[in-house]
Formats: structure tokens, sequence, C-alpha cells
């Protein structure tokens, strides 16, 4: 696939035995009473640093961490860089700061194969700008440039963007390029037949991915909170259930543009109601006769039925967003029961990150191993669908000439 790698070097290329290598990094987990609540983006990012270790680089890891406004205890690095080191089993220096003195101190004191993990990012406000200066203050730590921060390259910040291009020897890690390995087969001509899956709740965060999908796929079926306003753009009466009242006129002109370009699109056909999101069970009825008062939690056993079906033969499949409210398990048999026939399918999987990425790890069993691929970024991983160039994969272009 080398048509969206083309002209990015891969760590394995890049010159970095003994030199010491700025990683960038996604370690933006979520932190829950001082400690890291869920330690995946850490772990995807392994290969790429034990690869370095192993190859004698000094190991400056970069990352930010939540949206602190200035420096913030409750959000630095030092939570994140122990739980690092428990899962490499080698001990990970944490300087004061990610420029300046301390880092440099740091930095001059690391030997071939040591790690450190500069405090983050975001305690300084020109991260976010893409700033030049910050990025010049960054850039004097490293002799080399590898981002492998996949959830953060639709971003222009100085970490993603403005320090790449001070260097000569840049490329990717193990992580993003498996990103843009498997999106690129999407964006580039993805196998038919070829369906998407969309959920989650609002179209309007979804419109552009819509407008790009409907020129590529085969079938759109919509299920989630979104599929709601779709469902009341046709006519039909959701009652109590989340719609987005702005967006039906849009809803109907896409379900228009649908039908002129001939792909099939699916809605809900039945759904899980209840009275509210905090209800413990729901019962099951046809999307023409939800009761006073209800909502729609989740798609309905017919409607998995009919998505499902869908899948079979498909050689292309892309999910992003649940079926409906699937933390709570009385809402959760809509996401589930297409994650197993999505993983059972035999067809190039993808999955978006973000919720989708979540409920499919929830799901259970071997339904995420069966994936071919989960992605780590939603924001990032719907835009590059969209066709959209992102800025930190886009600076790493050509880096050899």
């Amino acid at each position: 696939m080398a048509g969206y790698l083309e002209g990015i070097r891969s760590i394995k290329d890049l010159p970095i035995d003994n030199q010491r290598l700025f990683l960038r990094v996604d370690f933006n987990v979520p932190l829950e009473d001082g400690k890291v609540a869920d330690d995946t983006r850490i772990r995807e990012a392994l290969p790429t640093i034990r690869h370095a270790m192993e190859r004698g680089a000094k190991v400056i890891l970069a990352s930010h961490l939540g949206r602190p406004k200035g420096p913030d205890a409750a959000l630095s690095m030092e939570i994140v860089g122990a739980r690092l080191a428990e899962l490499l089993d080698a001990e990970v220096h944490v300087p004061e700061d990610c420029i300046g003195d301390a880092a440099k101190k740091v930095v001059l004191d690391l030997r071939a194969g040591q790690v450190c993990l500069l405090e983050n990012l975001r305690f300084h406000a020109e991260e976010e700008q893409n700033d030049e200066g910050f990025a010049k203050e960054l850039a004097r730590l490293a002799d080399v440039y590898v981002d492998d921060a996949f959830g953060a390259v639709h971003r222009a910040h100085a970490s993603v963007h403005a320090i790449a291009r001070l260097f000569r020897d840049r490329g990717c890690g193990f992580l993003l390029e498996r990103e843009i390995e498997a999106l690129g087969k999407l964006v580039l001509g993805a196998e038919k037949p070829y369906v998407a899956v969309l959920g989650g709740a609002k179209v309007s965060d979804k419109i552009a991915v819509v407008e790009a999908l409907l020129t590529q796929v085969d079938a759109l079926l919509i299920g989630g909170a979104m599929a709601n306003t779709f469902l009341a753009a046709i006519g039909k009466d959701v009652k109590a259930s989340r719609v987005e009242a702005d967006k039906l006129a849009l809803a109907r002109s896409i379900v228009d543009k649908a039908h002129s370009r001939r792909v099939e699109l699916l809605l809900p056909t039945d759904a899980v109601v209840a009275a509210g999101v905090g209800a413990s069970s729901g019962a099951v009825v046809d999307v023409t006769a939800v009761p006073d008062g209800m909502m729609i939690l989740d798609i309905g056993p017919r409607s998995v039925e009919t998505f499902s079906k869908r899948f079979v033969g498909a050689k292309t499949v892309f999910w992003n967003g649940p079926m409906g409210l699937f933390e709570r398990p009385a809402f959760a048999n809509g996401t589930f029961g297409l994650a197993k026939a999505m993983a059972e399918s035999g067809a190039f999987t993808v999955v978006g990150g973000g919720d989708s990425a979540a409920a499919v790890h929830a799901a259970g069993g071997d339904i995420a191993k069966q994936m071919s691929h989960i992605s780590t970024g939603g924001g990032a991983s719907l835009e590059l669908i969209e066709g959209k160039r992102l800025p930190g994969i886009e600076v790493l272009r050509s880096a050899a000439e």
C-alpha cells in the first residue's frame, strides 16, 4: 500500500542508532484516582519504543495529556511515566518541563537505550498554537524525529507539525505506519462490495464523512442516536428520542443522495426503547410504534439481523460509532451483535477509534482480535476517511529530499 505511505520513512529506515530520538506518542489516556485508568494507547506505542531502545537510541518521548490551562499537577506525565515504566520494565525519567534546562539535563544524562518522557506539552499554550519558537526548543533536544501519535496527526500542533520540518531525518513509528496503511486502503479505493456502518450521537458530527462515503460505498448502515434524526426525517414519530431537529432537511438530502447514487441506505426497523438513559431494561418495538414518552436507546434484533446480512460477501467494512447506549447492558446488544457479525464476516474490517474502539473491546471474546484494524484515533480516522490531508502526516512526506 505504497500509495498513502509514499515519501514517508519508517523508523526501521531512519538512522536512530545511538542518536537522540524525539518520539511523539499519544499518551492522552484517561486517569482515575491519580492512576492510568486505561493504558491501551501506551501499549500501542510499545513496539516502536522497544525498537528504538534495542537500537541504542536515547528515547525522548513527548505527549499531551488532557486540556490543561498551564501547569497542572493532576495532569502531570509523572502518572503516565509510572505506568510506562511498569510496562517496559525499565526506568522512565520525567523532567519537570518539556523544554528548558530541566529537560536538557535529563536528556544529556540519557545513555543508549534509556527513556525519558517529557512533561505535558500542553502546559505550554504554544503547543496548540503550532508555535515555531516552541518547536525549536523541543527540536534542540534531539537528532531524529519520529511521530507515532495517530490520535494527534489531524492537529497542526508544534510537536506534530512545526517541529517535524526542523529535522532532515523524520518519519513514522510502527503504530502510525499501520494506521496510514489500513485507512489508506479505504481512501485509495477499497475493495468492493464496500459497506460502511455509522452510529454515535449526532448527524452533525458525521456530515463530511457521510458525504465522502456516499461516493465510495455500496451500502451505508446508520444506527445510534443519529439514526433517530434520519427516521424523523422520513416521517417516523420517534417520540422522546434524541433528534437533531435542525438537521432534518440535511438527513432527507442524504437519503435522496444515496438513492440517486444507488447506495443502499439502511435504517433500523426496530429498536430497544426505555423512559430514559438511566433505565435498567428496555422493550423491543417497531420504529413505527415507539410508545409515548419513550426513547430509542439501541437498534433492535431485527435490525441487527438485517445489518449483519449486508456483511455477507462484503470485501470491506468500515465502522464508526456505536449502535446504542452500549455502556449499559440493556442497550448493548445492537452494538455487540453487529461487532460480532463484522468480525466474522471475512471482510477487511476497519473500526474507527474513540467510542467504536471501546465498544469492540467491550463486546468481549475474540471480537477485537478478529478485526483487521482498530484505529487509535477517532477524529483523525474520520478526517482521513473524509479524504482530508492531515498536517501531521503530510509534514513527514519526502523527508529524504
